[in-house]
């Protein structure tokens, strides 16, 4: 039984489109040797125009190396590709990267929305590689030519690292780690699959929302297959609700490589789920984890915990444990925190959307502040009623304790913490508080992808002014848009 659950298990999250196939896994390993090329073309020409002895122009090397979902092998058709860029230690960021190779991309006609976002906390090159979104930072090396499958948990690497390049070198370097020491990889990958969909179906999932990243999840997937090394997957669902329904936070998660060091780290006294990076310097994970959001989170490990004490028996109802959560959301809350976004640049919706964004964590603490508890939902909804002609997108959150908000206040305090270094024209931002009846409805639709369905965790296209269609069962499944004739096309 154990393992027939295991085989459903596999089999519906490849029918829901969670496995991406041959095709799509092909298309991504030609995105990444291209852009081996490419890089190793713009590290060739840079030691050119420094001026470099000729021996180091011909043995000059940088090279890509992937992380993130793609680097853990868990990404599906939908998922962007996060590579990092190493170079050796004589190309710089703000002109061999941001400019010479940014030049050198947007020169390509494989390439398309290329912008460099360089007040990042991790400076980044951001663009379409064959329509595949590709996230991109840069971090330098102390050497001359830098090996194409570079070791950077070789400490010979990591000699006078400045900072930017240690930040951008973490992704990498936590990827290899969880590789090396879970016991057995597909399982792993398959928990976290499985893990990452049921934390985006019950709306805990996006770190700037208070919840729970891929980087955590990764971490806490990896320490219940260290754990329980011979289960299969079923079971390992089972211990993962079971060991962090009953986790006794704030005790960090730390994985066990045998010569990590057990030193208290000053960010966990302040940190409600401490999650320890598995390589030095050993500290935890960046988190945006509030008083709100914890009780959220803890509520789902218990909620999943309770279902899948079951989920050995015959009458086992899997969907239960992924019913979105957002079926219920309206139900749960008398008021909501409407946050209305505007651009006011042409085309800017993406970038504004995304800086607020970033900047929510500073609105659910300063909602602390003043003793209301929200519940960030992730969901965005483009605004079909607005009576402006640019595009927008609404957040709807659930409050508790609201009576008693100064919205303008509050809105005068979140729109300073948005304007302030913002580059290029800020846009409109409004806080209101609105009853549960104005949240906007979604269709119904069955909880399975049909063929064709696309999944759109992502930023719609706001350059488009078109009604968007999500599914009730899984909200942020973009279903189509509503063409004039009022059919989803």
């Amino acid at each position: 039984m154990d393992d027939h659950r295991s085989l459903s298990l596999l089999q519906f999250m490849k029918d829901g489109g969670l496995v991406p196939s041959s095709e799509e896994i092909l298309k991504r390993e030609s995105i990444i040797h291209s852009l081996k090329k490419i890089v190793q073309h713009w590290i060739t020409k840079v030691a050119w125009q420094r001026k470099l002895p000729e021996n180091l122009i011909r043995d000059a090397s940088a090279t890509i190396l992937t992380y993130g979902s793609f680097g853990l092998g868990v990404h599906n058709s939908e998922s962007d590709i996060d590579v990092l860029c190493v170079g050796p230690g004589f190309a710089t960021m703000e002109e061999d990267f941001c400019i010479v190779l940014y030049n050198i991309l947007k020169g390509k006609p494989e390439v398309s929305e290329i912008n460099c976002v360089k007040d990042a906390k991790v400076p980044l090159m951001r663009f379409k590689f064959k329509g595949v979104a590709v996230d991109m930072p840069y971090a330098k090396l102390q050497v001359t030519s830098v090996p194409e499958n570079v070791d950077l948990l070789n400490p010979v690497f990591l000699v006078n690292i400045d900072e930017t390049s240690w930040k951008s070198l973490s992704g990498v370097r936590v990827n290899q780690c969880i590789l090396q020491l879970v016991p057995n990889l597909e399982n792993f990958q398959s928990l976290l699959r499985c893990i990452k969909f049921w934390a985006k179906q019950r709306g805990i999932y996006g770190n700037l929302f208070g919840y729970l990243g891929g980087i955590h999840l990764a971490i806490l997937s990896a320490f219940i297959c260290q754990t329980s090394p011979d289960a299969c997957l079923s079971a390992l669902v089972m211990n993962f609700f079971n060991t962090f329904a009953s986790w006794p936070w704030p005790t960090p998660v730390a994985l066990q490589d045998g010569m990590m060091p057990v030193l208290p780290d000053v960010t966990e006294k302040r940190n409600w789920i401490p999650i320890r990076l598995p390589c030095s310097p050993y500290r935890c994970c960046q988190s945006n984890v509030t008083r709100s959001t914890f009780n959220r989170i803890r509520a789902e490990f218990l909620r999943g915990h309770r279902i899948t004490q079951e989920i050995l028996q015959p009458d086992f109802d899997r969907d239960s444990l992924f019913e979105p959560y957002i079926n219920a959301y309206r139900k749960l809350y008398p008021r909501f925190l409407k946050i209305y976004l505007l651009a006011c640049a042409k085309d800017g919706l993406g970038d504004w959307v995304g800086w607020v964004k970033s900047r929510f964590p500073s609105l659910i603490l300063k909602l602390e502040e003043i003793r209301v508890s929200c519940d960030p939902n992730p969901t965005e909804y483009a605004d079909i009623g607005n009576v402006d002609s640019e595009p927008s997108v609404v957040f709807y959150w659930g409050l508790t304790r609201c009576m008693d908000i100064n919205v303008t206040s509050l809105e005068k305090d979140f729109r300073d913490s948005i304007t302030n270094n913002y580059r290029g024209l800020p846009g409109k931002m409004e806080l209101s508080i609105v009853p549960a009846s104005e949240l906007p409805d979604i269709l119904q639709f069955p909880t399975r992808k049909t063929k064709g369905m696309k999944a759109c965790w992502k930023i719609p296209e706001y350059d488009q002014q078109r009604i968007p269609v999500y599914s009730r069962h899984l909200p942020n499944y973009f279903i189509g848009y509503v063409a004039s004739e009022e059919k989803i096309c």
